[in-house]
């Protein structure tokens, strides 16, 4: 029986697209009931808000008759008459209690409040006159105070002998109603839905929870942007459709019904909805997943041993099991991988051997280069003492000259020996960078070619870092080393200033010098990389760029040029003491 090829084995996996079309279509369905129930949502918020309408306008009419029904009174119009503002307050609480309101007031024709009466404490006299010469410059019969937090609906008539249109007036009269909490409930019952009344953006009272307030005093402070337009809202963990309507008219400030319907009963329908889904999208899983199972006996597993195969070469494992087995087209695929696994290894044999030679080859290159010149002053020097007619001054000179090339071909060694044990583990302590950074400044200055150099540091005693002290002092001598070498001798500076911020520890250290070669910048962090030095294995800066990753940071070229070079070394700051719980 022939093998099943590829091709062959993706057929069955169609299988799934039925799932998929099951799938698609009933998120089609769902989608289209939420429309449906949102379009029914806001029919019926815009019935509350209609509702609402014809309920208020019935209410406006029959307060403001009451209104002037009270101001036809004569007994009120004899009090008006009298003049006296302390008779007229007096007199007025029966007038205020017959009214039945929460603010009533009278004034003089030219706008004077003579007597004010509010069962709320906190609106004032002056809120009441404020409102008083608005209507006079110009505003409605039927108005909306506000004041210590208290909103009324306030209707206003003229008192005169006669009638108002063309009577002799002899003051005004103010009957105001509070907008409070029981007046909220009684809008949202008749609404059938939650209600918040604002003024100038700022709600005043609602039929919403404490804990919902705060939410809903961020919609009506935007409801301007949206008047009359159906918006979803979320307050708090519900959803509602809000909808916002003005009260008041053009000559006030802005007083706003904002009223809400809850998805409620929508979102139980469409859980309800959303779990018939699940289920019937879980069956389709789990005839899907049958298949699959049918699929991967055949088909994912090899793919799946090639997967392993890949990701064991990742970790540098050539020689992961891979059985290629044959017939099919993935058969001829892992056979094509492990042909090209055997060739990558004997490639990146032969590249390391190649770079372990070239490696050998440059080392060998350098020292001999660098050992050459003390040494020759080694043997002149140990010949010119072998002379018998020299005086002791210059038996001492030769052999301090002798004693100089000897500690350069112990610094070089050491050198050598640093770059081969750069990788030790660190011993991190907490330690000031101003005590290394002197240290180190006084060790070059000690020598005797570099003690006219100018050398300083700019560093707080403040500014520590989490480092391995002996490793970076080895960083600073080495750029200190390269900066001293790069300056010229008479006028040479070089300047050192470390800074902690919030992404972790800088370092600088600037030299005057002629700047760094273009030759040479691209590799300058790469071992045997040097130009124009007398002494030096072109080993410092790659040793300075490990350790600093080692320490998690890195060193970077910052500038360079005729004027000068800086180079930058970050670092990551202390980590805390629980960081490694």
């Amino acid at each position: 029986m022939p093998a099943l090829t590829l091709r062959t084995k993706f057929i069955l996996s169609l299988a799934l697209i039925t799932a998929l079309i099951t799938a698609a279509v009933l998120l089609i369905v769902r989608y289209r009931v939420q429309l449906q129930v949102r379009n029914d949502l806001t029919q019926a918020l815009d019935t509350s808000v209609v509702t609402f309408g014809r309920l208020q306008q019935q209410r406006e009419v029959t307060l403001e008759r009451s209104a002037a029904l009270l101001a036809a009174l004569p007994p009120l119009k004899a009090l008006m008459t009298s003049g006296d503002d302390a008779t007229i307050q007096d007199a007025s609480q029966t007038f205020w209690e017959l009214a039945g309101s929460q603010v009533f007031v009278l004034a003089s024709r030219n706008g004077r409040i003579s007597a004010f009466h509010t069962s709320a404490s906190a609106f004032s006299a002056a809120a009441a006159q404020t409102a008083i010469d608005r209507y006079l410059a110009g505003g409605s019969t039927r108005d909306w105070w506000f004041g210590g937090g208290h909103l009324f609906q306030v209707f206003l008539q003229p008192i005169s002998f006669g009638p108002p249109e063309s009577g002799y007036p002899i003051g005004l009269l103010a009957v105001g109603y509070e907008i409070d909490r029981i007046v909220a409930e009684d809008v949202k019952h008749v609404a059938a839905s939650e209600v918040g009344f604002a003024h100038e953006g700022q709600l005043v009272v609602s039929t919403v929870s404490a804990l919902l307030e705060p939410a809903l005093e961020s919609l009506v402070a935007d409801a301007g942007q949206s008047m009359g337009a159906p918006l979803r809202v979320q307050l708090g963990a519900e959803a509602y459709l809000a909808n916002t309507v003005l009260l008041s008219d053009d000559s006030a400030p802005p007083v706003t019904l904002t009223v809400l319907k809850s998805f409620d009963e929508a979102t139980a329908f469409l859980q309800t909805l959303n779990r018939w889904i699940l289920a019937i999208g879980a069956a389709g899983v789990l005839v899907g997943s049958g298949l699959v199972f049918l699929v991967s006996t055949t088909f994912t597993r090899p793919l799946g041993r090639l997967v392993s195969g890949v990701k064991a070469l990742e970790k540098g494992d050539y020689g992961y099991p891979l059985n290629p087995g044959k017939g099919d087209e993935v058969a001829a695929l892992t056979a094509a991988f492990d042909g090209m696994r055997r060739q990558l290894l004997m490639t990146q044999r032969q590249l390391l051997e190649a770079e372990r030679m070239a490696t050998i080859g440059r080392m060998a290159n350098t020292i001999s280069h660098d050992l050459r010149h003390p040494l020759t002053a080694i043997q002149a020097y140990a010949e010119f003492l072998a002379e018998r007619e020299l005086t002791d001054g210059q038996r001492k000179d030769y052999c301090q000259e002798i004693r100089i090339a000897v500690n350069h071909m112990i610094d070089q060694i050491n050198t050598l020996l640093g770059f081969s044990h750069e990788r030790q583990a660190l011993v991190r302590t907490d330690e000031r960078l101003d005590v290394i950074i002197d240290r180190a400044i006084r060790t070059v200055k000690a020598l005797p070619d570099y003690e006219a150099l100018t050398i300083a540091g700019d560093v707080s005693p403040a500014c520590s870092g989490w480092i391995d002290a002996g490793k970076f002092e080895r960083v600073i001598l080495n750029l200190l080393f390269n900066a001293a070498e790069a300056v010229a001798t008479d006028g040479g500076r070089i300047h050192i200033t470390a800074a902690t911020g919030t992404r972790g520890v800088e370092v600088r250290v600037t030299d005057n010098g002629p700047g760094i070669p273009d030759a040479i910048r691209d590799s300058l962090f790469e071992p045997f990389v040097s130009h124009g030095k007398q002494r030096g294995t072109g080993l410092g800066l790659t040793v300075v760029h490990n350790v600093m990753q080692q320490h998690g940071g890195d060193v970077v070229l910052e500038h360079t040029g005729p004027d000068g070079t800086t180079f930058l070394l970050r670092f990551p700051p202390k980590p805390p003491p629980d960081a490694g719980a």
